[in-house]
């Protein structure tokens, strides 16, 4: 299978430094939270950057939603909460994602 789109996108200086993606279009300043030793400064992390990723799983729900034969309401919104976890060796991503469908009774938000 080929890609249909592919970017690229250079990060210099780790998390407290920058993000770039090659059309210009992502240029961002990286700050590390203070809740994992950083200075909390005004830049994104990438933690944030992988949470707004998730705006694709939303076309995904649209797309499954249109194969059964329902329409998924206008304000229909995926909040995607990332964490990041560490133990004594290593550090790990973990993800919770919340649909909020109004108008849709429960059956079929979760079909």
């Amino acid at each position: 299978m080929s890609n249909n789109y592919e970017t690229t996108v250079k990060t210099q200086g780790a998390r407290g430094g920058t993000v770039s993606s090659d059309d210009g279009r992502l240029n961002l300043n990286l700050s590390v939270p203070k809740a994992i030793g950083g200075d909390d400064g005004p830049g994104t992390n990438p933690e944030q950057l992988f949470a707004a990723g998730y705006a694709c799983f939303q076309g995904a729900l649209g797309l499954v939603a249109r194969q059964q034969g329902l329409k998924l309401p206008e304000d229909t919104t995926v909040t995607a909460t990332v964490g990041m976890a560490k133990d004594d060796v290593s550090f790990s991503l973990n993800a919770k994602l919340v649909g909020h469908f109004p108008g849709m009774d429960h059956a079929q938000a979760q079909a």
